[in-house]
């Protein structure tokens, strides 16, 4: 999976499908940790349904379960739509109700795959920006000028505690602001601080 161009969803979406007879409604979501997605899917998953089948994938970490469907029909498919959508933090939950007639391994693996697919399609979608944080160390001075200067840079101030020399400011900012930022405290410190990466 590239990094370039990574997106999770704005909001839940939802879908329903017919597939001979078998009734297939897919809900996903943004979820930014495990417990999360595991939350969404005790919200989302009808017990009274047949299977209940899903994938969620956070970064590098992913998992899937096919919930009683031959193995590698249903979860490995739905992650799969995932990452051909060059999705992140996203959860799906694909839930089928059987209607009598088997769809058979290829059936279902289609039918799985095409429904979270499609879900997944009409969602709206939010880029995901990749975050640092980093610790300077500023005199009080150089502090009331270097505040209103961050909104440029999309940065936002997490944390400063003071002493007799000045603040400590932990700020959080898109990775690739991170040399904007280091231009800018050298010009307001004349290069006496520096950035220290906290992550």
């Amino acid at each position: 999976m590239t990094q370039h161009g990574r997106f999770t969803l704005s909001a839940p979406a939802q879908l329903a499908q017919e597939i001979r007879k078998s009734r297939f409604l897919a809900n996903a979501a943004p979820v930014e940790t495990e417990p999360a997605a595991m939350e969404f899917l005790a919200r989302v998953a009808d017990r009274a349904a047949t299977h209940n089948c899903w994938a969620w994938r956070i970064g590098t970490r992913y998992r899937f379960s096919d919930d009683g469907e031959p193995g590698g029909t249903a979860g490995r498919p739905i992650l799969q739509v995932i990452d051909a959508q060059n999705l992140d933090q996203v959860m799906v939950v694909v839930t089928r109700w059987f209607g009598g007639i088997k769809l058979g391994t290829g059936g279902l693996v289609r039918a799985y795959g095409g429904c979270a697919a499609e879900c997944l399609r009409m969602a709206g979608k939010t880029e995901l920006i990749d975050h640092a944080r980093v610790l300077c160390t500023v005199e009080f001075a150089v502090l009331a000028r270097l505040r209103p200067r961050l909104h440029d840079l999309a940065a936002t101030v997490q944390s400063e505690s003071f002493d007799a020399r000045g603040a400590a400011v932990t700020i959080r900012l898109p990775r690739a602001r991170l040399a904007d930022l280091r231009v800018l405290i050298a010009d307001l410190t004349r290069g006496r601080t520096d950035l220290q990466p906290l992550d």
